[in-house]
């Protein structure tokens, strides 16, 4: 494989984490994209389509590869040796939603086999993809809709893989801790806006939530101490060779005080820092 041009985005992660749904986002993005690729034709599949001239091509690989899925940070660090702007994204999703997903579509997991129930099949699906999990840019899917997993996807494919980039994601407590955060930032000490009735359909995008939190002093307190926190670590992260760091701060709902946060913190380090901005409990994702 000789075009150093070609760009490469191969998807991992777990069965009902929204594989497919990342994959038509790329393809309609003008990725040639194949699902479900054996891991052992990996190496030759790419080498005929980059001679073939694709410049842009998305691969989807899991576990049922089987064992096989464990070559996968090898063959990805020979890729990366090679010179090529290869890419790995993993998707996750919580136990409890796979479970879901799986209920609802009715469609049998990929490793079930005799009785294994499909909770069992989660687990062993985990334990074979932890390597190719702890070198990928992490995704947390829970709860989100097509639509939107697709403008973080494709939100992805425009980063620098030559640089850190730092994502921040705001989040709600009570939908869970998101799975691919590297910090968590607590920030309910500060008082909700939702109860106050005018501005409980708001979001912390609004002018009226941010005076709002501003007129509190302790807001600009934790603003300032979790700033203070991203710029001193960040290059100790940029020294160590990460791509990407995730940044979460959740308030209880993931509507108000932390998008506010992350919003702000966004503005602060965008000068600085390559930064994307994710807002996993509102309906639209952050550009």
């Amino acid at each position: 494989m000789n075009d150093l041009s070609a760009r490469i985005v191969l998807i991992s992660g777990l069965s009902g984490s929204g594989k497919t749904v990342a994959l038509r986002a790329l393809e309609d993005s003008g990725y040639f994209a194949m699902d479900n690729l054996p891991l052992p034709s990996l190496m030759p599949v790419l080498q005929g389509l980059v001679e073939r001239g694709e410049k842009r091509i998305a691969l989807t690989l899991d576990a049922r590869a089987g064992e096989s899925i464990a070559e996968l940070p090898r063959l990805l660090s020979d890729l990366k040796n090679q010179g090529l702007d290869v890419r790995l994204l993993f998707l996750d999703a919580g136990n409890q939603e796979i479970l879901r997903r799986f209920s609802e579509t009715r469609r049998p997991h990929p490793l079930a086999e005799g009785h294994r129930s499909i909770a069992e099949c989660i687990r062993i699906e985990r334990l074979l993809l932890e390597g190719a999990a702890a070198m990928a840019r992490r995704l947390d899917t829970t709860g989100i809709k097509p639509h939107t997993l697709g403008g973080w996807v494709r939100d992805f494919v425009q980063t620098d893989p030559s640089h850190l980039t730092l994502f921040l994601e705001s989040f709600g407590f009570k939908h869970g801790l998101p799975l691919d955060a590297d910090f968590v930032f607590d920030v309910r000490c500060l008082p909700n806006p939702f109860y106050d009735p005018a501005l409980r359909p708001l979001t912390g995008r609004d002018p009226e939530i941010a005076q709002f939190l501003e007129n509190i002093p302790d807001t600009e307190r934790l603003f300032e101490d979790i700033r203070d926190f991203v710029e001193r670590w960040v290059p100790s992260f940029i020294k160590d060779n990460r791509t990407a760091l995730t940044i979460a701060i959740g308030c209880t709902g993931g509507q108000h005080r932390s998008v506010y946060l992350v919003e702000r913190l966004a503005r602060a380090l965008s000068g600085i820092q390559m930064v994307r901005v994710i807002h996993r409990e509102l309906v639209a994702p952050s550009n």
